[in-house]
């Protein structure tokens, strides 16, 4: 932080929201850690600091208050322009931000490390699949904390109260029921229930018998060991964000972890969802068995003795024989299906199922499952322990690049060129932002420059010639090279600047405006800043006569400094009676088959242009109906 700054002294802070700043923040060790990252959210995330707000407080304490440069309305919305224009590139929080601190700053050696950096992103950008970046870094942000999904069917058991405090404190109850063995007299009557019982022990003196859904812990084990789950919710909550982190890294051929990520979460979801339908198989098994005794028992011949053991409830030897060979091989049919050898049918036709033992299996089979779920999870679990690091720092690295994708992209598709720092204003090739992006072949680029001998000039010419344009096409390229950024221009020298000043057409003021007008423009000349200053078509500030006198003594005054001005006039001939100055003029030279203007817009030097309004007549001329056609047509005449 600019240790000059004090946040009371900033402007429109004052001691009471800067008092309210620092117990929001945490004190001031806190806030030097913000501006340090920069880290803009923190601030605006404040009541009563607006976004705006929060980004002059942040730029005056990194020493960058741009309202030192921009000194006019249309100097600042310009430059807001521009970072709207970059914002569009941005997809995370972490490069909107820096983006909205990105101000014209004075510092030679920032100012072109930064447009190195700009120039280094284009080329990279260039030749990466953007489009397809742009799809994946738009889902971009940090992990986010996943909430606890409590599971009420698995129970941790611990031995007193210290240690049931203890693992509330690390959270563990958000996951399961935690219970007190000595708070609990029934206690081995109460977990029956559970299909899985943690018995987390300080001692381990409790006996649980031969439970086998039973899984003992020591107190002093990682939580994620304990509740593995905690490490597990965190990697499926963001196991989206880490599969399009994981993309992008590979496009940037950067190296990555986050592979491991997917078959771990996977091969756990498929146990999870694995469920052998024991009644199902037994039912199925049950169908074929009956229809098999069925069969066979037809084909049985019985002798009296065996006819009288029917009688008497006794099974003959033969059903004997037939019942063992079909429950038998129906013992092996389930045990195909389930891998689990148990037999759940009753000598009887039709067959009749033991309920009880069905029950039994379907225990054991969840205990079983339960247990090797649970252990497959810990192992899972320790291993993405170790790579939480390392995965939240591959995320913040993609996170940060987005800066440099932003950035790179704008300068890539506006085509932006590195300007070279200079005592002169010399441009060629330059083009408007709001043009960059036309391809029309009649668009044209722009060459134009000012020197220190002759460090003003009068621009004239032609009504839509692209006067006002080219204005703020030299705004823009001051602006973005005191930023730090290319620039909109093929070859392009630029002076590093105190002030710019841009004024836009003022329609005419009366008394009381005239003389606050006079109060802000006039007291540019008296400071000794350099500054760049650019006006357009002031004339209607005044009477005529009164103009030509004030914007006259404004340029003799600009003329001595070492200071640059640019005005858009149309009362340049009376202006030359008063001062010996550049007269620069962008002419048309008529209209084209569709009445547009013909016009050349790079300005010739030393050359007065005229305004041309009649051309502008014309085209209106020949697009109006016959009605004001006609009174277009009379105009027009007095032109001849």
């Amino acid at each position: 932080m600019n240790n000059q700054i004090k946040l009371q002294d900033i402007k429109g802070v004052g001691d009471k929201l800067a008092n309210k700043i620092l117990r929001e923040l945490g004190g001031e060790e806190e806030l030097n850690k913000i501006v340090e990252n920069m880290e803009l959210e923190k601030i605006s995330s404040i009541e009563g600091i607006s976004q705006r707000k929060a980004v002059e407080i942040l730029n005056q304490l990194l020493g960058n208050p741009k309202q030192d440069f921009l000194k006019s309305e249309r100097a600042f919305q310009l430059y807001s322009e521009i970072i709207e224009k970059i914002l569009s590139y941005a997809n995370t929080n972490y490069s909107k931000n820096r983006i909205l601190l990105l101000s014209p700053i004075k510092d030679k050696q920032k100012i072109e490390n930064h447009i190195d950096f700009v120039m280094k992103a284009k080329e990279k950008v260039s030749n990466l699949p953007i489009k397809e970046l742009k799809g994946l870094m738009k889902n971009i942000h940090e992990p986010v904390e996943v909430k606890a999904n409590y599971d009420p069917s698995k129970v941790i058991i611990v031995e007193n109260e210290e240690d049931n405090s203890y693992l509330t404190e690390l959270g563990l109850n958000k996951y399961y029921p935690i219970l007190t063995a000595s708070d609990s007299p029934r206690l081995a009557e109460e977990i029956r229930s559970y299909e899985l019982i943690f018995y987390v022990y300080s001692e381990g003196f409790l006996d649980f018998g031969d439970l086998n859904n039973l899984i003992m812990l020591n107190k002093d084990s990682p939580k994620e060991e304990i509740v593995p789950e905690i490490i597990l919710n965190y990697f499926n909550g963001n196991r989206e964000l880490f599969n399009e982190v994981c993309k992008i890294r590979k496009i940037l051929n950067l190296n990555t972890t986050l592979d491991d990520i997917n078959p771990i979460l996977d091969d756990i979801n498929i146990l999870e969802k694995e469920n052998i339908d024991i009644e199902e198989i037994v039912d199925e098994v049950k169908s074929w068995g009956d229809e098999r005794l069925k069969n066979e028992i037809k084909n049985i011949d019985l002798e009296g003795d065996e006819v009288l053991d029917l009688l008497n409830h006794e099974m003959p030897s033969k059903l004997e024989d037939i019942f063992d060979e079909i429950l038998s091989k129906s013992s092996e049919m389930i045990y195909e299906k389930t891998s689990i050898n148990f037999d759940p049918f009753l000598k009887k036709y039709p067959l009749e199922i033991d309920e009880e033992e069905i029950q039994r299996v379907k225990n054991e089979i969840e205990s079983k499952r339960e247990n090797n779920l649970y252990d497959m999870k810990i192992e899972a679990a320790k291993h993405l322990a170790l790579i939480k690091k390392e995965v939240e720092e591959e995320v913040l690295e993609i996170i940060k690049f987005d800066l440099e994708f932003a950035l790179g992209s704008f300068a890539y598709e506006y085509d932006l060129h590195a300007p070279t720092l200079s005592d002169e204003i010399k441009l060629k090739g330059i083009i408007h932002l709001n043009l960059a992006l036309n391809h029309d072949d009649k668009i044209q680029k722009v060459d134009y420059e000012l020197t220190k001998d002759e460090n003003v000039a009068l621009l004239t010419g032609a009504n839509s010639g692209g006067k006002t344009t080219l204005l703020e096409t030299v705004s823009q390229i001051s602006i973005m090279t005191q930023m730090g950024l290319p620039v909109c221009g093929e070859d392009v020298e630029m002076i590093i600047l105190d002030e710019l000043y841009h004024f836009s057409k003022k329609r005419s003021l009366d008394a009381g405006a005239f003389e606050s007008f006079l109060n802000v423009f006039m007291p540019i000349v008296t400071t000794k800043s350099q500054k760049l200053v650019l006006l357009d078509e002031l004339e209607g500030i005044t009477e005529l006569e009164a103009a030509v006198k004030i914007i006259s003594s404004f340029i003799e005054m600009i003329e001595k400094t070492n200071s640059f001005g640019i005005i858009v006039t149309h009362m340049a001939k009376e202006l030359m009676n008063y001062t010996n100055v550049r007269v620069d003029g962008i002419e048309a030279k008529g209209l084209d088959e569709n009445y547009e203007l013909i016009v050349d817009r790079t300005p010739k030097m030393h050359y007065l242009a005229r305004s041309t309004p009649e051309l502008i007549l014309k085209r209106i001329y020949e697009n109006s109906d016959s009605t004001l056609k006609e009174v277009y047509g009379e105009i027009l005449k007095k032109f001849e």
